[in-house]
């Protein structure tokens, strides 16, 4: 079960993404990133597709 969860960092929104509620090392991201992984999401999914299972 992911938690998605919208947070801040010095007054900026933040995205927090968790596993689980006991995450210990949620990822987190603002808006400059959010763009960023948008911008390139299909070489983000070839990047997973490529290195899955391995």
């Amino acid at each position: 079960m992911v938690i998605i969860e919208r947070s801040e960092f010095k007054g900026r929104p933040m995205l927090v993404i968790k596993r689980d509620e006991n995450d210990k090392y949620p990822f987190s991201f603002g808006l400059a990133k959010a763009k960023l992984i948008l911008e390139n999401l299909e070489e983000i999914k070839k990047f997973v597709a490529e290195n899955e299972g391995k």
